[in-house]
């Protein structure tokens, strides 16, 4: 393999380990925003250029080889800023000199680059496969031409002929469909951890529906006892405005459940904000209270956080009500659930054990919603440690970093 192949397979390595970093740096984000995932995707594909332009291979007084074609497709396609990869293309390649070169890229990607920010919309609609397929296509047809302008120049490609078809006919297209397929495959994966966070939802939706049933129908059913007391004519002031408090407590009750219940079932919108964790998980006790019952689960809660983190209030209450939620779905036979808050210095810790009664006896599954749980807690920088207590009692313990307030 020589020398032009081998500068381009190298460079083409440092492209797909700069993605991974990329997709780290991404994850690890404490915002989520699509303006976050645009800014990387883009920063990525300037680096890409560069690193291109560093391990570019000059062959002949004029021509300077790379693979800048490769992030300049990725960039254009994916995040639709051609134009702005274009003038980092041109001020890169200014750097080896104006020369004929430099002016065949410039009239080259000012004609390449309208068009693929034209056809970036109706790239994104078509599947994963025929846009691997479309871009490699692309690719092939880009080298193809240059190797043809390179073979014109007889001092540049003589000597050279198949290390050139070699590197421009295979390397930049298996780079592109690299490249492709990694994000291709990242995207599927970020898309089945949202279809299963929103499928066991609506199985936590449909569980607390019945459970909740039960603690409306108590306040319901005193309420219709105070209004039938109420139509009793003969009944004195006193009394009925006592009748009607405890009539008004009631219902509030009631609308207090159900309330809980349809904020629990909204969809989630991403929105960072500070959480003070007591707060939050009052909250999520409270709505899980009646599944709780349900099972003769008692949950006995001892909180004394007075630090804020930052997060999604949506999601960091999903996936605490399916962590919750799983533990009493453990508990058949019921039994204590203890819920603990502490303070480090730079911490918040979170402590869940549950003391199940020994006749029913089972540890907290970990399936799929409390995967899609921990990745939530992760992604906003929470660590999550699992233990038994005493070989018998199983022992969450989360902590996420707290923020000045």
């Amino acid at each position: 393999m020589e020398n032009i192949t081998m500068h381009f397979l190298f460079n083409l390595s440092l492209l797909v380990l700069l993605l991974f970093i990329s997709f780290t740096v991404i994850r690890t984000m404490s915002s989520k925003s699509i303006f976050v995932f645009k800014r990387t995707g883009l920063l990525y594909c300037i680096v890409s250029l560069m690193l291109c332009f560093l391990f570019s291979y000059e062959l002949g007084d004029e021509a300077v080889l790379d693979l800048r074609i490769v992030p300049f497709l990725i960039g254009s396609l994916y995040l639709r800023m051609s134009h702005i990869l274009f003038i980092v293309i041109i001020v890169g390649r200014g750097l080896y000199g104006i020369d004929f070169g430099y002016y065949l890229g410039l009239v080259v990607y000012a004609i390449l680059s309208p068009i693929l920010w034209f056809i970036s919309p109706w790239f994104l609609k078509l599947s994963s496969k025929y846009r691997i397929l479309l871009m490699m296509g692309i690719t092939l047809l880009i080298s193809v031409g240059i190797l043809i302008l390179v073979f014109n120049d007889a001092d540049s490609g003589h000597g050279h002929t198949w290390d050139l078809i070699f590197a421009y006919v295979i390397v930049p297209p298996l780079g592109v469909a690299m490249i492709a397929y990694i994000i291709e495959a990242t995207e599927k994966n970020i898309q089945l951890q949202q279809q299963i966070i929103k499928a066991e939802k609506l199985e936590a939706v449909e569980q607390m529906g019945a459970a909740i049933s039960h603690e409306i129908r108590n306040p319901l059913t005193t309420a219709i006892g105070f209004v039938e007391l109420l139509s009793n004519n003969s009944l004195k002031d006193d009394k009925r405005v006592e009748y009607l408090s405890i009539l008004k407590e009631e219902l509030d009750s009631a609308e207090r459940i159900i309330q809980d219940y349809l904020t629990f079932s909204k969809p989630i919108i991403e929105s960072y904000e500070k959480l003070h964790i007591d707060t939050e998980l009052t909250h999520i006790i409270k709505l899980l209270k009646p599944l709780a019952n349900l099972h003769s689960v008692k949950i006995i809660t001892n909180f004394s956080s007075s630090q804020f983190i930052e997060g999604d209030r949506s999601k960091f209450q999903q996936s605490f009500i399916h962590i919750i939620k799983n533990y009493i779905d453990c508990m058949p036979h019921g039994g204590t659930l203890l819920i603990e808050t502490t303070d480090t210095k730079t911490s918040i810790l979170i402590s869940i054990t549950n003391n199940v009664m020994l006749n029913g006896k089972q540890q907290p599954i970990l399936n799929r919603g409390m995967a899609a749980a921990f990745n939530i807690i992760r992604d906003m920088k929470g660590t999550i440690d699992i233990r038994s207590q005493n070989g018998n009692d199983s022992v969450f313990r989360f902590s996420f970093k707290s923020i000045k307030h």
